[in-house]
């Protein structure tokens, strides 16, 4: 019988086996554990990765969302005047100034005019800035023109930046320059075409002495027509320039009152009117004298103008929570109420027989309205067609001046 050292174990039993696996077991766990920390290192850095990417692309959905301008463009746009509108890519407005809401260029996040938006899109395409100018309506629903200087540029690689600057008003006062000039020329021509007719008669009628002088009477007439028209011209002229009241003083009311009178004294005894006066005593105003009796001045040759023989007309003066009012009152023609939004612009005449007949030029009252309006106030008119007219003028009190008033009386006629 075959015998083994003490202790052994036979090559085929099971302990042998069983050692055997065990270490095979031990081997494969020693592998296994690194090979695992590396799948596991890969498998968890893909999905950090992949949780970033999606961080970001939410980042970026997010200010997609709640875009905003870059930092600074707030700031410049609250400081502008103009209007300003910033718009994202998809022509959303994301930024404006007050002044395009006050243009109505803006409506619910979006530019109202088609044509805004394709000077947007224009500029998108080409990328270069584009101005022009335009006239657009205010608002969605008006129907007011405005004229508009509009500039698009790029801002950056996302927005559009849209500046519009009002031009409505340059464009009126452009056409109104255009139209007193023309006014003027027309207005010029007659009688200086009167004047020339006149002397050719004159020369023509040199042997008759009645028609010499009846044709140098009117020759006179239409001379002192002209230089009426261009002394007005002139004063009215002065009155536009931007220093017409460079140097305010105090101003005594009732001596404006008497100086208007005494210029018209003449032509009002002509015309059979009498003049009257009083209200309010030791009234006074900043302002400049003389243009204060020229626009008195206009207004009481005004209403004898347009007065009947024998007539009044008044001047009354009164004082009322620091205003002076200065009223000329008529029982002439009156005024049809279609044409008192009229009175005051230039060259425009209610009758205009009874102004070329009396010699009007038709700045009177305009020349009153500026002298008003360079005292800081305003002239307003009332009247009644076949019951005469009421003109106010309405300044500031100066202070200091008497706050009391006193009854109307007549004290000069």
């Amino acid at each position: 019988m075959n015998s083994t050292p003490s202790g052994g174990v036979q090559p085929g039993s099971g302990a042998g086996v069983a050692t055997t696996v065990s270490t095979l077991i031990t081997m494969e766990s020693a592998l296994l554990v690194p090979l695992a920390l590396l799948v596991g290192a890969f498998l968890g850095g893909g999905a950090v990765a992949i949780i970033i990417a999606a961080a970001r692309r939410g980042h970026r959905a997010a200010q997609v969302a709640t875009a905003t301008v870059p930092d600074g463009v707030d700031q410049v746009i609250d400081a502008l005047e103009s209007a300003a509108v910033v718009l994202d890519a998809s022509n959303t407005v994301i930024k404006t100034s007050p002044g395009a809401h006050a243009l109505g260029l803006v409506w619910h996040r979006t530019l109202v005019h088609a044509r805004l938006t394709e000077l947007v899109d224009r500029v998108r395409r080409y990328g270069e800035p584009v101005t022009e100018d335009l006239e657009l309506t205010r608002g969605p629903l008006g129907d007011a023109q405005l004229r508009l200087s509009v500039r698009v540029a790029p801002l950056g690689t996302r927005y559009m930046l849209l500046i519009a600057d009002d031009r409505t008003e340059a464009h009126r006062l452009e056409a109104v320059r255009r139209d007193f000039v023309a006014n003027i020329s027309h207005e010029l021509k007659t009688p200086i075409g009167a004047v020339g007719l006149l002397a050719e008669a004159l020369e023509h009628a040199s042997d008759d002495p009645d028609q010499v002088r009846r044709f140098a009477d009117r020759m006179k007439t239409e001379s002192a027509r002209l230089a009426a028209m261009t002394q007005e011209i002139i004063e009215l002229s002065r009155l536009q320039a931007a220093d017409a009241l460079a140097d305010p003083t105090e101003v005594d009311v009732d001596a404006v009152i008497s100086a208007a009178i005494d210029k018209n004294r003449v032509a009002a005894e002509a015309a059979g009117i009498q003049i009257v006066s009083g209200g309010a005593k030791k009234a006074r105003v900043m302002g400049d004298e003389g243009m204060l009796v020229t626009a008195v001045h206009n207004l009481v040759a005004n209403a004898i103008q347009y007065s009947a023989k024998p007539s009044r007309v008044g001047i009354g003066v009164s004082m009322t929570d620091d205003i002076v009012e200065i009223a000329v009152t008529d029982q002439g023609v009156g005024i049809p109420e279609e044409e008192l939004d009229r009175v005051f612009e230039r060259f425009f005449r209610i009758d205009q027989a009874r102004s070329r007949a009396t010699g009007g030029t038709g700045l009177g009252l305009s020349i009153v309205k500026h002298v008003v309006q360079n005292h800081g106030g305003d002239v307003r008119v009332w009247s009644q067609a076949g019951y005469g007219s009421t003109f106010t003028i309405r300044l500031p009190r100066a202070v200091g001046s008497a706050r009391a008033s006193t009854p109307k009386q007549k004290v000069r006629s």
